[in-house]
Formats: structure tokens, sequence, C-alpha cells
């Protein structure tokens, strides 16, 4: 940062027109991160340059998600270490800048229910938050991201108990275009959460519920009658029974399905076993080690579709 000066340099601020060799202009960069719209107009050698003064200042990358330059990225770092200094200025970056300090919050778990406001932005797509200390009310301020497909807010060592099924259901009514949503060990979440994506977000293709203590039969009821892009799903280590799971697999996403984890279901019987493998026809890969009602039944007819390299993956413990 240039020495004594509040704010970000100028060139973080000013609007981008980004000039190419030979004084060709640029387009202005897209607001919305589609691949047609990232592509660079052609540069002609020994174009005239346009009249007026040239600036030497490095700009911001012309293409939205584009690399950075070194300066652009010791900024990011600058803003990172001194968060609470910048905060006027993060909130007015412009989009492609946002999604690469979001990237760098993200992984030194520097978001918060405080900032996460100043760096979103309404093209946002991806929030990986696993390593952030969120509750629902980061899910609350999510209102304005139409545009989001994937959110991560597993926790990988302990239980996370800030995300509750309202922090879901805000994020369900607010991101109708969701395709990824990864909640493992939010023990708070329940079957009301669950039912409110499978509503409100039909895109839905993956979906992370282990260790949600709280979920039960009518969260994979209601992904099977409403989310039929549905292909890989986590229920591990939960109370669902075979009912739960007899409605996943006989509903709309039956065809698509192609993952499934349900290790560690105290409450699964051969049933469930059974009705993955009779209605999923794209089973690749099929974990239910940890299940002690799983007997040799399952294994017979596993065995079948081992030999006919129909399963990539198969997990299940003898007892």
């Amino acid at each position: 940062m240039p020495g004594g000066r509040r704010g970000l340099p100028p060139f973080w601020r000013r609007a981008p027109e980004p000039l190419g060799r030979g004084g060709a202009a640029f387009p202005a960069p897209c607001r919305r991160h589609e691949p047609s719209e990232r592509r660079l107009g052609p540069c002609r050698r020994g174009s005239p340059a346009p009249p007026g003064p040239v600036s030497a200042a490095p700009t911001p990358s012309p293409v939205p998600g584009g690399p950075l330059s070194l300066r652009e990225v010791r900024c990011l770092q600058c803003l990172t270490k001194n968060l609470s200094r910048y905060a006027a200025d993060i909130k007015s970056l412009p989009p492609n800048i946002k999604d690469k300090l979001i990237t760098l919050m993200s992984r030194q778990g520097q978001i918060t229910d405080s900032n996460i406001s100043e760096v979103l932005h309404p093209a946002v797509e991806s929030l990986d938050l696993r390593d952030c200390d969120i509750s629902d009310n980061a899910l609350l301020q999510l209102y304005n991201c139409k545009q989001l497909k994937k959110i991560n807010l597993n926790s990988c060592k302990e239980n996370r108990l800030g995300i509750t099924s309202e922090g879901v259901i805000a994020l369900a009514l607010s991101c109708p275009y969701l395709c990824e949503a990864s909640f493992k060990r939010c023990c708070d979440i329940t079957d009301s959460g669950v039912l409110a994506l499978a509503l409100n977000c039909q895109f839905l293709q993956i979906v992370n519920l282990g260790s949600c203590s709280g979920i039960m039969d009518a969260s994979l009821q209601a992904l099977g009658e409403n989310c039929k892009f549905l292909h890989s799903v986590d229920f591990s280590s939960t109370r669902v029974t075979d009912d739960g799971v007899v409605a996943l697999v006989s509903g709309t996403c039956s065809k698509n399905l192609k993952e499934i984890h349900m290790e560690r279901c105290v409450n699964l019987t051969d049933v469930a076993v059974e009705a993955v493998l009779t209605c999923c026809p794209k089973i690749h890969i099929f974990l239910f080690h940890g299940c002690p009602l799983v007997t040799d039944r399952s294994r017979d007819v596993l065995e079948q579709l081992v030999i006919s390299n129909k399963i990539k993956q198969v997990t299940w413990t003898v007892y």
C-alpha cells in the first residue's frame, strides 16, 4: 500500500477499461461469470493508440476470474491482514477481485458473520466456508446471491453448532440455482431445512448430510421427490431407516444416482441395500460399512454387480 495513504491504490477504484497491446481497448469486464463472456476480442498489431495519456500503472485483470497480477495478489494479501482498516474499500471492489479475495479469506478462515456482507457480490457462484467460524447470521446475508451454485459448510473435525434449519431455509429461498450443498457435521439441521432445499433448489446434484444427527426419513423422501438431477448423496451416521432410503431411490433421482454414502447408519438393513442396487442402475460408489443390521444377503447381491463391473467402489462390514 502507498506509504501513509489510507484506502486502496487508485487502480483498484477506477472504472476498469484496460488497454491491450497496441492500445486496443478490451471490453469492460462482465459481471456474470459466463464462459462466453470471458473471451477477449482480438488485439491487432500496429493499431493506433487512442488519444490522451496511457497510465503505466498495473490494471486489474480484464477477464473476470482470470489470473491476477503480482501487485494485485500482494494487495489482496495486505487486505486480509488489515480487514478492519480497509472494510470500506473491500465493499467497492469489482466482482472478479472479490472472488479472489473470498478464496483467500476462506482458506485462512477469515470470513465471519460480521464481514461476509463486505466480500459478497450478486454474481458469486461458490462459497467454501468449511474453515470459517460462521452461523445462521452469515446465511441470512446471502439474500442477494441468486447465482450461488455451490456452498460448503462441512466441518472437518467437530460438530458445527451455529448452522441450523433457519439458516438453511434462508439459503434455499435466496439461492434457487444451488447445485451442491455440503453440511457435514452440522448437527442442528433438521428435516425442515432439507425440505426447503429440496423444494426451492431443484437443480441440486450433490448433497452432503453426513453426521447431521437431526436428519430423518423425511429429508430423503423430499430429495427423492423433488431433486431429479441428484447424483451424489451422503447421509452417513444419521438415524434414517429403510423407509427413507426406499423413498429416496424410488423417486425422480433414481436413474441419476451414482454415489450413495450411508455408512454407520445403525437402523438400516438389507432392505435399504437391495433397494439401492435394484433402483439405481448407474450406482458406481456405494458405501454402507458400519451398518450392524446388514447381513450376508446384501453381500450376495453385491458380488454379482462387482463381477459385472457395475460397481467401482463399495464398502461394507461383516458382523
